[in-house]
């Protein structure tokens, strides 16, 4: 399932290199992102600062699970930048010959939701009866949590995977089934937990069993605005937007 956001900047004279565009005129560019679903807050708060330096430019969001943002960009789906929660996903889109450039994001790294009288450990996703939510296994989210449950060994891996009540499209649609009482646990990312509704906490998964989420973003146009929006994602401010929704920076674009 998909979650849209379209965030519309404001109007100006002029827009800063990217176009001039008189009063009462449409904005002179409209740039297409494709965001991994737990960048939602982060991409929203990064859009409206972006229009706010850039009059004249409009950010349009459209947030998913990166499985399902990448299948539809191959499938002809207009985007000009792609910021994915796996590498994997943006070498699919380089294979196809649709990447300008890409690097490297940010990281995350993965947690245990539930409710406040839910469990109280990593160990006990293995519970018998437990009713436990992940992300599909085509979704980042769903890749790194069954990743992560191997390094635990085999046979805890395979009691835990046992109590799967569902495999969502996205890890916020996975992390939605907690909020409303219909799992009792879910695996998703430390990022996630910041936008969770009252009552959900994080329990920490073991150093040793821990994978770590890398995000990279891709630039899929020539667009001046679209390679704007990720030197400014990328930028020392960017880094600290996506610092303070719970991401790790992996670098800076001077």
């Amino acid at each position: 399932m998909s979650l849209r956001l379209a965030v519309t900047g404001a109007l100006a004279v002029a827009a800063l290199g990217l176009g001039a565009c008189g009063d009462g005129e449409e904005p002179t560019e409209t740039i297409t992102v494709f965001a991994a679903a737990s960048l939602t807050e982060a991409f929203g708060e990064l859009a409206a600062a972006f229009e706010a330096e850039h009059p004249g430019v409009t950010v349009r969001l459209s947030f998913a699970g990166s499985a399902t943002l990448r299948t539809q960009i191959l499938e002809g789906a207009p985007a000009d930048v792609f910021a994915s929660a796996s590498p994997d996903e943006v070498a699919a889109l380089d294979v196809a010959g649709l990447v300008v450039e890409e690097r490297g994001l940010a990281t995350n790294t993965l947690v245990v939701a539930t409710g406040e009288d839910g469990i109280g450990s990593f160990e006990e996703l293995a519970l018998p009866g437990l009713r436990l939510v992940l992300a599909a296994e085509a979704v980042p989210a769903g890749r790194y949590a069954r990743e992560s449950l191997a390094l635990a060994g085999s046979d805890f891996a395979g009691r835990v995977l046992a109590n799967v009540r569902s495999n969502e499209a996205s890890v916020r649609a996975t992390l939605a089934k907690v909020e409303l009482g219909e799992a009792d646990a879910a695996i998703v990312y430390a990022s996630d937990l910041r936008a969770a509704d009252e009552g959900v906490r994080a329990i920490a998964i073991p150093e040793r069993f821990r994978v770590a989420a890398e995000y990279r973003i891709a630039l899929l146009s020539e667009s001046d605005g679209a390679r704007a929006f990720v030197a400014f994602v990328t930028s020392a401010r960017g880094m600290a937007t996506l610092a303070r929704h719970g991401f790790t920076a992996v670098g800076v674009t001077p």
